[in-house]
């Protein structure tokens, strides 16, 4: 009998050598790449391509009867929900999609598949790939809320030597709440704890993370976030999560409290966010996700100034596409051998 050979078709753009990588991981691939069809990335982790790229009529049949040769897609056409809907149906020999994003399970709900075609693919993501940089993005929030970086730019701006000093509060010591216990969480923690901050974290599950000192359910965040000078949200956005940190919860805020979120906009409720804000409960918020994105022009929170707002860029790094190609390479390996896959999407709250 010959060998089992996997057919994966490149719905994304990813640079040649990383391909090679990936083949070099595990040659029992195919790996069918064709760059002409692919848009031009313009930065590291750039998966949707230039915006101005167009195929032609012809390229763009040959661009969908590739896509619909895979058993395995790496990306999806576009990185758009309805690409995935079409592909899915049009292509009944797809078994599995690597998607690009950590929060990859919005765009398979999204998609909105059938029973069969939930149950026929398997969908993963690049949980992970993003913990570091995001971990710092988060660390690096809370010290720009600590060491007051708003009243610092003012004065900057104003060419404002200020005549009193006034005190800036210290991570060491300080207590910080990690809403969310995953890969992200885990390296706070880890930077955190070596800050000498006092680490608490949310988790469903009763879960053991080095650095954190105590772990309590997220039904219990009105009663304990008070607790805390810091937060950190890393939480996905599922049904489950939105509006975690609702009015309640925010209420019981201690003043002054720096919070961060890294997870996605929807946990937080942004109009009791900005309530909070204005009356002091929330001293500093750093929001590299908001709900909706792209944020509106007209969002008062582009005006607060107690608010750092980051385009939902905090994630990408220089190394995002060979540690997205690695985890593929190992994945494609545990899919060949019947193994478990890693970070394989949960169809049911789809995160």
């Amino acid at each position: 009998m010959g060998e089992q050979r996997l057919r994966v078709v490149a719905a994304t753009p990813i640079p040649d050598e990383l391909v090679q990588r990936v083949v070099a991981a595990d040659p029992r691939i195919d790996f069918v790449v064709e760059q002409d069809l692919l848009p031009p990335m313009r930065h590291p982790g750039d998966h949707p391509g230039d915006p101005a790229f167009r195929r032609s009529e012809a390229d763009e049949r040959r661009f969908t009867e590739l896509v619909d040769s895979a058993e395995v897609l790496y990306g999806i056409p576009g990185e758009r929900p309805d690409q995935l809907h079409r592909t899915a149906a049009a292509n009944p020999g797809l078994r599995w999609v690597q998607l690009m994003t950590a929060g990859g399970g919005a765009q398979v709900r999204g998609a909105h598949l059938s029973k069969e075609q939930l149950e026929r693919i398997r969908f993963t993501t690049t949980a992970g790939v993003h913990a570091v940089p995001l971990a710092e993005w988060a660390v690096f929030g809370l010290l720009a809320g600590f060491k007051t970086l708003p009243r610092l730019e003012q004065h900057q701006r104003r060419h404002d030597w200020a005549t009193g000093r006034w005190i800036m509060r210290r991570v060491e010591g300080s207590r910080v709440l990690l809403v969310g216990l995953g890969g992200i969480g885990g390296v706070a923690a880890a930077k955190l704890a070596a800050l000498g901050a006092h680490v608490a974290g949310t988790s469903r599950r009763d879960a053991q993370v080095d650095g954190v000192e105590e772990v309590f359910h997220p039904d219990e965040l009105a009663a304990r976030i008070g607790d805390f000078d810091g937060v950190v949200v890393s939480l996905p956005g599922t049904a489950q999560t939105e509006h975690l940190l609702g009015r309640e919860v925010l209420a019981a805020l201690k003043p002054g409290t720096v919070l961060v979120n890294v997870g996605r906009g929807t946990v937080i409720d942004q109009d009791a966010l900005l309530e909070r804000l204005r009356d002091g409960t929330v001293g500093f918020a750093a929001l590299d996700v908001t709900d909706p994105e792209p944020l509106p022009a007209d969002s008062p929170l582009w005006d607060e100034p107690n608010v750092l707002i980051s385009p939902h860029t905090a994630a990408l790094s220089d190394l995002e596409d060979e540690l997205i190609a690695d985890l593929f390479a190992d994945n494609v390996t545990r899919f060949l051998d019947g193994r478990p896959l890693i970070n394989p999407v949960n169809t049911v709250e789809f995160y």
